[in-house]
């Protein structure tokens, strides 16, 4: 009977003294606009090249505007904040930051395992790849990613938005990250940590199973090619991309399926740097700028370019 309601929260943001603030301001806004713009370059190419209607790149595609979406839940309100004197954020706003995190985290996590296992049945079975990867299926793998990912933010949502929160209204991190609001709930908070730890725990390491699952099976293939060179190119690959999935699931398991005791509020708010921010800014240089097909597509779609200016 005594607990007040909350209009708003006040985000307190990372740890950085005052007179680093604008260097660190230049730093996460230029990480940013790489973000958007490394990952929108990738959607322009896969539209405008025909030579990348392809499965994989289908896979690329969402990827790639999932980055775009994950990285601006959280990085505008970050930005504005450090130039901000009050960094407050509304409760109902805050709710809709925690269902578009929880989005599109969860949308990433799915399709890094539709992009395993394509390249999984490229690797180990190329002559019936069309077959196995066709159109229905990789539509179908998509549009289940999305609809799974929808049920998954919205139970998180309503379970946080029923909780009753009291006058303390500081959250310790740069956005309304859930494991934070929990320690500000004056109610039980039961149902949410045991829905985080079962729910949490099928959608975050079933598909960090199945990825490297996929990557061992693709790896002992690579190692039956006789070509010493070809062995060493996938492998520097395989590594390139389990290195990122690593540091995705890593942050995210080690931040929610573990016990929130064994972490400070900094290294909470670093580990969640990493996966908010770092892996949707280097997702494009490892998927997809340093593949060749996409190299190919930009030497093309730049040359169309040029020949209709010039005529």
């Amino acid at each position: 009977r005594n607990q007040t309601g909350v209009s708003d929260f006040l985000l307190l943001g990372l740890p950085i003294e005052p007179e680093k603030q604008n260097l660190f301001y230049a730093l996460f806004l230029s990480m940013y606009l790489t973000t958007v713009l490394g990952n929108m370059l990738i959607i322009v190419l896969i539209r405008l090249d025909l030579h990348l209607h392809t499965p994989m790149y289908l896979f690329l595609s969402n990827l790639s505007f999932s980055d775009i979406c994950f990285s601006s839940v959280t990085m505008p309100k970050l930005l504005q904040n450090m130039q901000s004197q009050v960094p407050s954020i509304p409760y109902t706003g805050c709710l809709a930051q925690l269902y578009f995190f929880l989005f599109f985290a969860d949308l990433e996590s799915f399709l890094l395992v539709a992009m395993a296992y394509d390249r999984y049945v490229a690797i180990c079975f190329p002559l019936h790849y069309t077959t196995i990867m066709s159109p229905q299926l990789c539509l179908s793998l998509v549009a289940l990613s999305w609809v799974l990912t929808t049920f998954h933010a919205m139970l998180h949502t309503l379970l946080m938005a029923r909780l009753c929160f009291c006058a303390d209204n500081l959250i310790p991190h740069f956005f309304c990250d859930m494991s934070a609001l929990l320690k500000l709930a004056c109610s039980d908070t039961q149902v949410n940590e045991l829905v985080i730890f079962i729910i949490g725990g099928l959608v975050v390491v079933i598909p960090f199973l199945l990825i490297i699952m996929s990557y061992v099976r693709i790896i002992s293939s690579i190692l039956k090619i006789p070509s010493a060179r070809g062995i060493c190119k996938a492998f520097s690959t395989c590594g390139s991309h389990l290195s990122v999935v690593s540091l995705f699931f890593g942050t995210i398991i080690g931040l929610y399926l573990c016990p929130s005791a064994d972490h400070s509020t900094i290294k909470e708010t670093v580990m969640a740097m990493m996966y908010t921010v770092v892996t949707p800014m280097l997702n494009p240089f490892i998927y997809s700028l340093r593949n060749r097909d996409m190299k190919g597509a930009l030497g093309r779609v730049f040359c169309k370019r040029k020949i209709l200016s010039s005529l």
